[in-house]
């Protein structure tokens, strides 16, 4: 007969025997498949032959929107960006004091140097490998005179998210080690990467590719992208674009640059 006193131990090694059930946590898990990649953003191609032009003698421009004496209904900007201008100034030419008022007012240098005087009392001499910033706030006059060389730029437009802010000036340097083969953020919100801070919801992104690069860039829901291919070649999304071409999302999704020769270009991301 099991006496009592020998009934505790015993089943204490019955249920040792047995083991312990698994706990949620000990069994296998498999692990999570990475999430889908968003499907290929539309894009629809602005030919760079198809932008306005205007020749002043000192200085050639092709306008993407619609500017000064050039109209076209189709395209008075995309978003909050309302001007997106590729000028070439001639040696000594340039821009004499002139006014701006509520914009943020973004120059790119792709070659050559650019005089800058404004009202602030700030001024200098851009070079390809830096970003320009001016908010134009309040108000502001500024001029722009190339120097000894030709001077090819874009100059970039964008509405502010608030109107009647303070003017200020900007002009930092670019890393241009980054631009190779990556999309590099040069100009966002206060808070946001890149070089200069511009008061509105948008985000400008530079990159250079060549053979074998490949870069990808989200567009969300609720926001856009415009590409400019400043030079160079370059497929995005399975269309090609030329030197001077612009692209543009018709609703998100993911864009996809690759097969590239030499290609320079800007991406804007815009709410």
């Amino acid at each position: 007969m099991l006496r009592r006193r020998d009934f505790l131990p015993l089943a204490a090694a019955g249920l040792a025997a047995c083991g312990t059930p698994a706990s949620p946590t000990s069994r296998r898990r498999r692990p999570a498949a990475p999430a889908p990649a968003p499907e290929l953003a539309p894009v629809a191609i602005r030919p760079s032959d198809e932008r306005g032009y205007a020749d002043h003698g000192w200085l050639q421009a092709r306008h993407s929107f619609s500017f000064a004496r050039y109209r076209d209904p189709r395209f008075m900007g995309y978003r909050g960006l309302r001007v997106l201008n590729e000028d070439r100034i001639a040696p000594e030419q340039g821009f004499p004091l002139h006014p701006h008022r509520d914009m943020e007012i973004v120059t790119y240098l792709l070659e050559g140097a650019l005089e800058h005087r404004d009202t602030l009392g700030s001024g200098g001499v851009i070079r390809p490998g830096r970003a320009q910033r001016m908010s134009a706030g309040s108000g502001i006059r500024h001029s722009e005179f190339a120097k000894s060389e030709l001077t090819h730029l874009l100059q970039i437009w964008i509405r502010p998210s608030e109107r009647g802010i303070r003017p200020s000036y900007e002009d930092q340097p670019l890393p241009r080690a980054d631009m190779r083969g990556q999309l590099l953020p040069i100009a966002g919100p206060p808070g946001s990467p890149g070089a200069v801070t511009i008061h509105t919801d948008a985000r400008i992104h530079v990159a250079r590719l060549g053979p074998g690069h490949r870069v990808e860039h989200v567009v969300a829901p609720g926001r856009g992208a415009w590409v400019q291919l400043a030079r160079g070649r370059v497929r995005l999304n399975g269309q090609r674009l030329l030197a001077g071409d612009g692209a543009f999302t018709t609703a998100p999704g993911r864009l996809a640059f690759d097969e590239a020769d030499e290609a320079e270009l800007l991406l804007f991301d815009l709410a």
